[in-house]
């Protein structure tokens, strides 16, 4: 027997009972299509967390007042008592190493902004002209904040897309005058960037210089303290430098964290991994219950179809060719639900991707092979008992009982 006359004997039978051949269909597409699309919104969190960690910048070293005693370097170490607050004279003294590209102090807090009539509540970021290349933000037009020493509080700000249309509509807004709080201040510039910086929407954010922020917001102390380093390599210096330099400001408490990008990406990456992973394995368990549905289906099928696999056995066909005709028939249902499965998995992540842009949802390479090998697997697996039981019948018993 060839194989093309074992797919043409595998069709013939699949098409005599359709509805049951449907049914075996849907059950394995499904369970196909769960895997994929579930493995393609896990792999799209995780690239989209990982792409924000990224727009932060390069080479990037965060410090935060507190030091947390039970983690080092993951995002753990991101909360924690804050003994000693961060001052510009210790983001000052940070910068005074060979280690350091850029420093930039930042200050965070809420604000009302107002122009003639119109407000809203926006974040308010302090920082410095730095900003601008360490978190990698685009400015539409106008000039960012100016390169002068941090301790100016010079009232100026530079406004985020959302902000400069709410208020200011098609009207040009650099120049004028908004009231953050209770003072008056300048527009010089409107950012173009899109997306999120540190968990909060960059079209809504207002940039001050951050001596004006410490005044608007009251404060003397730093929220954090980003330095960007001059390359990978210096990575270890410069935190060598930080846990020194605060220690001597600090009477001799390093009571600083200190996370690096790398180690909070690393970490951020290896949950998501895990979550798409354990989704996967979940929606595969589908599968299972697909093969065991055909090994259930395949061992009436045989009942059934006993004179049938009598009357081929008493013509001279063997066990292996009994075998292998049951099994390519399991064969062509996982194939052919398993290529339905994928179409169906692909046009769910298409859809994911109208009501979710942000998410790239393209399910991974290895979920697409893994899928469809395990349905392809699972139909092979299952199979093999309903076909071992039609090998082992006796002809002449089984065209007895027709």
């Amino acid at each position: 027997m060839r194989p093309l006359d074992a797919i043409g004997f595998a069709v013939t039978s699949l098409g005599g009972n359709r509805v049951r051949t449907l049914l075996m269909l849907l059950a394995m597409a499904i369970g196909v299509a769960a895997v994929v699309l579930l493995t393609g919104i896990g792999n799209g969190a995780r690239l989209y967390i990982v792409d924000q960690f990224a727009s932060l910048g390069t080479n990037l070293v965060i410090v935060i007042p507190g030091r947390a005693e039970t983690a080092n370097n993951t995002p753990a170490t991101l909360v924690g008592e804050t003994p000693r607050d961060l001052t510009l004279d210790d983001a000052r003294a940070l910068a005074r190493s060979e280690t350091v590209r850029r420093l930039t102090p930042l200050n965070v807090g809420e604000m009302t902004i107002a122009w003639r009539g119109k407000e809203r509540q926006i974040p308010l970021f302090g920082s410095t002209a730095s900003l601008l290349d360490i978190h990698h933000l685009r400015l539409e037009r106008g000039t960012f904040l100016p390169e002068e020493d941090m301790e100016i509080a010079r009232p100026v700000c530079v406004i985020g897309a959302k902000v400069y249309r709410e208020l200011f509509g098609q009207q040009n807004a650099l120049g004028e005058l908004v009231r953050l709080g209770g003072f008056r201040c300048r527009v010089i510039g409107i950012l173009g960037s899109e997306g999120r910086s540190l968990g909060l929407d960059t079209e809504e954010m207002v940039i001050v210089p951050v001596a004006f922020a410490q005044m608007l917001l009251n404060t003397e102390g730093l929220f954090r303290i980003l330095i960007e380093a001059r390359d990978l390599a210096t990575i270890d210096r410069l935190k060598a430098h930080i846990n020194a330099t605060v220690a001597k400001r600090h009477y001799g408490e390093e009571d600083v964290t200190i996370i690096t990008q790398d180690s909070v990406l690393a970490t951020f990456d290896k949950i998501l991994h895990v979550l798409t992973l354990t989704v996967a394995a979940i929606a595969g368990i589908s599968l299972v219950v697909a093969g065991i549905l055909i090994m259930n289906v395949m061992l009436m099928a045989v009942a059934q179809r006993t004179a049938e696999i009598g009357l081929c056995k008493a013509l001279g066909a063997g066990r292996l060719q009994i075998m292998a005709l049951l099994v390519t028939e399991a064969l062509l249902l996982s194939a052919v639900g398993g290529l339905i499965g994928l179409t169906l998995g692909f046009a769910g992540s298409w859809l994911a991707v109208q009501f979710y842009p942000t998410l790239n949802t393209t399910p991974p390479s290895w979920a697409i092979a893994a899928a469809f090998g395990t349905a392809l697997g699972t139909g092979f697996l299952f199979s093999l008992l309903p076909a071992r039981r039609a090998a082992r019948l006796d002809p002449i018993q089984a065209l007895a009982r027709r």
